[in-house]
């Protein structure tokens, strides 16, 4: 059967080793919680994947409004049959930037895991690789840590790439070549800004489910969801002191800006000021008035040109003694 035709993007049965074996729709149907953890993933673009989680899947009603929910913000919830997450990851399908990040909806239960997303997402794919490879997760505890394990690596390679471009904007700057700095500085703000607004909410969803009393997750789990949160709250102070950086090199940047227009406008000022005199005394020779001297001699432009010259010459040495050029 299709993946088009099947109500799932695949479904996994654990063998409790790290491994796990792909079922079919009928399988899923048929499966029992003897059989051994269950994996659900769901596209909920596909209507018989939602018709499958609405009227098949008898998970408890708060459970499911997280998983049918639409573009939200990371929360979590704890029933005493199961939990549910919802999480945030780097988006890093094809096309897609950083910032554009795709949710993840977990369902945890006993013995069943179902996950539902509007967007591929590529963490996903690499616990279902370690499952199929013999080195997954081996109960569904272990699959919300691997998981959030993964989107973790994602996230902090983000992290450090926006960091990275921050460094190279600094250097640029230094170096005096701030010709497109001040839409790439724009474009690291706007990232930083949008995977932080994500992350905050995603710890305080980690850290409510490390202080839930859920039988789902062992105390070792708990902590291990708490050390995860942990890692959140670095990657969000990562990315504040990134912001801090980033408004730095935007004030390093205007003033740079600044101290260069005010370097061409005193060049300006300054030519100016050689030239205005000399233009008085061009402009009083020119006057066609009577008695203007000089009129008839053949030294007279001789005479008013080194006149000039000594006059600029002198204005130059003048403001050369003044320092102020």
């Amino acid at each position: 059967m299709s993946n088009a035709q099947r109500k799932f993007e695949f479904a996994l049965l654990f063998d409790g080793e790290g491994g796990a074996r792909e079922l079919s729709d009928a399988e899923v149907d048929d499966w029992s919680a003897s059989d051994g953890v269950l994996w659900v993933d769901c596209d909920q673009g596909h209507k018989s994947a939602r018709a499958w989680l609405i009227e098949h899947s008898n998970i408890h009603k708060n459970l499911l409004a997280i998983v049918l929910a639409g573009e939200t913000r990371p929360r979590s919830l704890a029933e005493p049959d199961g939990l549910a997450i919802i999480m945030r990851g780097i988006n890093m399908n094809p096309g897609a930037v950083p910032d554009d990040m795709v949710a993840i909806r977990v369902v945890l239960e006993k013995n069943r895991i179902i996950t539902s997303h509007r967007r591929t997402v590529l963490s996903v794919r690499d616990v279902r690789d370690g499952l199929l490879n013999g080195t997954g997760p081996k109960t569904a505890g272990d699959f919300l840590l691997v998981l959030t394990s993964f989107l973790a690596v994602r996230i902090e390679a983000a992290v450090e790439n926006i960091e990275e471009m921050l460094d190279k904007l600094d250097a640029d700057i230094a170096e005096g070549d701030i010709g497109d700095i001040r839409t790439a500085l724009g474009v690291v703000r706007r990232q930083a800004a949008a995977i932080r607004r994500h992350l905050a909410p995603q710890r305080d969803a980690l850290e409510r489910l490390a202080r839930s009393t859920t039988s789902i997750m062992t105390d070792k789990d708990l902590i291990a969801v708490r050390d995860e949160g942990d890692h959140v709250t670095r990657y969000i102070e990562d990315l504040d002191l990134a912001r801090e950086n980033a408004l730095v090199t935007q004030e390093d940047l205007m003033n740079r800006v600044a101290q260069e227009q005010n370097s061409r406008m005193y060049l300006l000022s300054v030519v100016a000021a050689v030239f205005l005199p000399l233009t008085f005394v061009t402009g009083l020779l020119g006057m066609n008035v009577a008695g203007l001297p000089g009129t008839v001699s053949s030294y007279s432009f001789t005479i008013a040109t080194l006149v000039m010259i000594v006059l600029g010459v002198g204005l130059v040495l003048f403001f050369k003694w003044r320092k102020w050029i």
